[in-house]
Order: structure tokens, then sequence, then C-alpha cells
């Protein structure tokens, strides 16, 4: 695959872990790519940090943002997918950080067909406090600084830092749905024009990202697992407002069991209003 990378953070608020995760990308290995900020209503001080990383980051990056109506990362993300360039997307988080060969391996595991999902590794409270108040860089840490970690509870686990070449066990799972996150996910551009993108018909936290991936099924995609290559280093946030949870849950139970393969309000409601 030769094609430019699309990588889409999508983030609300949070600096520090912001400036952190372009700092992993400044490091890539594979320099094909470019950075695509998905902001869902930050005040103005997250516009200044990406603009201060357009120099440093050495690849193109661009401030996607829309005004703060609550929790929009469905529509966000498709704001930033219509301002990518790329022929493949790789969503992020805003507060995962990547290791030096996360869009090169993400690059190898790519195929037409195919959607691929990563994991990731979760951050104490201490210890996200500690990464981000001194400025560490954990995506360099050794296997034995990771062990220490974990043996002092600053870590969930420490199987998401493996990279093992596990062949044809990446295929084993592809028509589930269940466990795969937008914090680390990748779709080719073509993928994601046939399923209109994500759909903003689900607003408030929770289920937008197993819309998706439903609906990809639903359209003869196959999901290939990232597991023991691709995982993130997820900084520890407080739980979001789930009060939209049971609606949001509610409308992915009738896209399980329909064949519905566009989104409600996606790619295309965008460009109409354009």
């Amino acid at each position: 695959m030769a094609e430019l990378i699309s990588v889409i953070v999508t983030t609300y608020n949070r600096e520090d872990a912001l400036g952190a995760v372009l700092r992993s990308l400044a490091r890539q290995t594979d320099r094909d790519f470019e950075v695509l900020v998905a902001d869902d209503g930050s005040a103005a001080a997250t516009g200044q940090l990406v603009e201060a990383w357009k120099a440093k980051l050495g690849h193109r990056l661009e401030h996607v943002w829309h005004e703060d109506r609550g929790f929009r990362a469905a529509e966000i993300r498709n704001r930033a997918i219509l301002a990518a360039r790329g022929a493949y997307c790789i969503f992020l988080d805003g507060d995962c950080i990547v290791r030096p060969d996360f869009v090169g391996v993400h690059r190898r595991l790519a195929e037409p067909g195919w959607f691929v999902t990563g994991n990731r590794i979760l951050l104490s409270d201490a210890l996200t406090a500690k990464v981000l108040s001194e400025k560490l860089s954990p995506e360099a840490w050794s296997i034995t600084r990771w062990i220490a970690e974990r043996l002092r509870g600053g870590v969930n686990r420490l199987s998401a830092l493996l990279c093992l070449p596990i062949g044809s066990m990446r295929r084993l799972r592809q028509r589930a749905w269940r466990g795969a996150r937008s914090c680390n996910l990748a779709i080719w551009r073509s993928d994601l024009d046939r399923v209109d993108g994500f759909d903003a018909d689900f607003s408030g936290w929770g289920k937008e990202d197993s819309d998706i991936i439903v609906r990809l099924l639903h359209a003869g995609v196959r999901r290939k697992d990232g597991t023991f290559a691709t995982g993130v280093i997820h900084l520890w946030h407080a739980e979001f407002d789930r009060s939209s949870l049971p609606e949001n849950e509610r409308k992915l139970s009738e896209i399980i069991a329909s064949d519905r393969v566009r989104a409600q309000r996606g790619l295309s409601s965008l460009r109409a209003c354009q």
C-alpha cells in the first residue's frame, strides 16, 4: 500500500493529552500521512495548540471544528473525513498515544475489503497525571518499564504492547462487531463512502462506533484484527455522561436486526449543506 494515510484524531477540551498524541505522531517511522484533528467544539486553546504544532509535526495538520452542542463525535469525524485527502483513514482518540511504528503497522495490515480494529492499554489516573505533568514519553518506554508500571498498578494490561506475527488468526473474527472501538480503527475511504460514514443520528456518548462497524459488515467489508500489532496507550479520563446510552443502544439493536448499510445522517448530509 503506497497511498497517503489520514489519521483522524477526535478531541474535546483536553490540550495536554492532545499535545502528547501529536508528539507521538511526530515520531512515526512511516512518514506518508496527514493528521486531521476532529474537534467536537473545544474552546480556543485547542485550536491554538494545533496551530503551534503545524510547524513541528512535519506533516499536513488541519483543525476541523464545529460548535459545541454536546457530544457529537460521529458528526465531527465525518467533517474530518470530508477534509481528508488519504485513501485510508485511521481513527484515533485525542487521549491515545501511539508508538513510533503505529502508522507503519496499520499500513502493512491494510487490505482491500477489510477494516482493521486495534486494541489499547489503559493508564491509571495517577500514571496519566504523571505522564502529562512531567511530559513523559510512554511511547518510547522499554518493556521493563512497562512491567514495573504494571506491578505498581499504573496500567491494566501488557498484552496490547506485544507484537506477535499471528498471521491468519487476524481473520478469525471477520464478522464480529463486538469489541471494536473508534479509538484505534482503520477504514478505507472508499468503504467509508460506501456506508456514508459515521451516523450523526447517534448523539451523546456511546455506540456510534459499533454502528459503523455493523454497517460495514452489512456492506460486505470484513474485520481484520490488529491485536498484538497496533496497540495504543490510552490515557485515563473521567467517565462521560451516559444518559444517551439507552437510546443509542436501542438504535444499534435496530441496525443489527436490519440489513441497512448507509447512515441516516452521514457524509452525504454534510455534503448537502456545503
